[in-house]
């Protein structure tokens, strides 16, 4: 592999996104300049496929296998219907994307930012020509648009009745917690996903934001959450649960993240996936490592507050990073707890199949660390079939309103269900 020494691009991630348009597989990660103390990159993106890992049966155990036998950058995703592989589970509802359940790509291209850097760094596969570079750093001029008015899979009535069934099922005993979600949609779209991962970026910038495409299917994400992380032999996971609106003024925001911090509600909902999060770590993690760094964290990003708790574990000795990957997926914030029960009684309730949302996208470096998010706040395209779908969802227990719930949903997506 070459490098080359990029010191100032106007519109970078603009000319990234261009760059992407000629490939079959196509991933940029950005961080928007978040301050996150575990994140290692401000730009991370790959674009060509050399190598495809692909793989529906043993997942796990094959990407351990073809990762040791050529340890490389890959970047990919982990579709939230890996469950049906880790557990006795299913999933019935319509898949509308043709993406496998698991899916990694060696790119041809590969761009380093790191933070706090004014350097990009690229790197050619041995196998790609320079000549690919040609078009990479021309200027794009794309009107952006507003996104589709997208219509509801489930009436604003049918999710109060779900919620209060849901609810029904916490005073059995039978759950404490479940994050259940509803899908907005719309077919025969013609979109062009480009332009609208930059329309998506330039109205939320979040730290886990990304472009993914994978041959027709695209990911445009404005993820503020942290799946997983490893770094060396450490492990950390950050999940969100608690969010607030946005204040009018500064005065009046942090009354609002105040009120979030000291919510029993959110707090309960906050914990219980902690507590979560911490057994799944623990199956994997050197005896009494596991330990939460902070509990109710509040952070702020465009359109909401959070509530973010971090849980960090050391892994123990003669473990390979597949086996925490699959020891605590599907993540527990897009889950509940008891993580079996809820998953099985969103497959019940919910009215469409969540595929790559509530999955995670992120990358795998040659020396084994990784970086996933949590694929929420994201629209999804198929090109092909012309079906964009954006699924959002929340946290039910037995406190919860359901009408609350239902315009948590609705904040949730304001980045594009607002015309500005």
């Amino acid at each position: 592999m070459r490098e080359y020494q990029v010191e100032s691009i106007p519109d970078l991630i603009g000319s990234l996104v261009e760059f992407a348009k000629q490939f079959s597989h196509a991933s940029i990660l950005s961080s928007n300049v978040y301050k996150d103390k575990y994140g290692k990159y401000e730009i991370l993106a790959g674009f060509g496929a050399h190598r495809i890992i692909a793989i529906e049966e043993q997942p796990f155990e094959n990407l351990k296998r073809q990762f040791e036998e050529k340890p490389s950058w890959l970047f990919g995703h982990l579709s939230y219907d890996l469950k049906n592989e880790l557990e006795k589970l299913e999933s019935n509802h319509t898949n509308h994307f043709s993406i496998d359940n698991l899916c990694f790509f060696e790119p041809q291209v590969l761009l380093i930012q790191e933070k706090d850097s004014g350097v990009l760094s690229v790197y050619l596969n041995e196998h790609v020509s320079e000549s690919v570079l040609v078009s990479l750093f021309q200027e794009m001029e794309t009107a952006l648009k507003a996104f589709p008015k997208l219509q509801a899979k489930m009436s604003h009535q049918e999710y109060l009745a779900a919620i209060k069934t849901l609810k029904a099922e916490i005073q059995y005993g039978n759950i404490y917690e479940i994050n259940y979600c509803q899908e907005f949609y719309k077919e025969q779209v013609e979109f062009n996903p480009y332009a609208g991962y930059l329309k998506l970026r330039s109205k939320s910038k979040t730290p886990f934001s990304a472009f993914y495409k994978n041959k027709k299917d695209y990911l445009l994400c404005a993820s503020p959450e942290r799946y997983l992380a490893k770094r060396g032999e450490e492990l950390i996971s950050q999940p969100i649960k608690g969010t607030a609106k946005r204040g009018s003024n500064e005065v009046e925001d942090e009354a609002i993240k105040t009120q979030l911090k000291n919510d029993l509600k959110e707090q309960t909902e906050n914990v219980m996936i902690v507590d979560l999060v911490r057994n799944d770590l623990s199956r994997t993690a050197e005896k009494g490592s596991v330990e939460v760094e902070e509990l109710f964290g509040v952070y702020t990003f465009p359109q909401v507050h959070q509530l973010i708790s971090t849980v960090k574990s050391k892994l123990k000795k003669g473990l390979h990073f597949s086996d925490v990957i699959k020891n605590s997926f599907p993540m527990g914030s897009m889950t509940g707890a008891p993580k079996l029960s809820a998953m099985k009684l969103c497959e019940t309730h919910e009215k469409s199949r969540r595929g790559l949302y509530s999955g995670a996208l992120g990358y795998i470096s040659p020396e084994a660390d990784f970086d996933f998010n949590v694929v929420i706040r994201s629209l999804v395209y198929n090109a092909q079939k012309q079906y964009l779908s954006l699924s959002v969802g929340g946290a039910i227990t037995i406190m919860s309103d359901p009408e609350k719930e239902y315009e948590e949903c609705l904040l949730k997506a304001k980045a594009i269900f607002d015309k500005e």
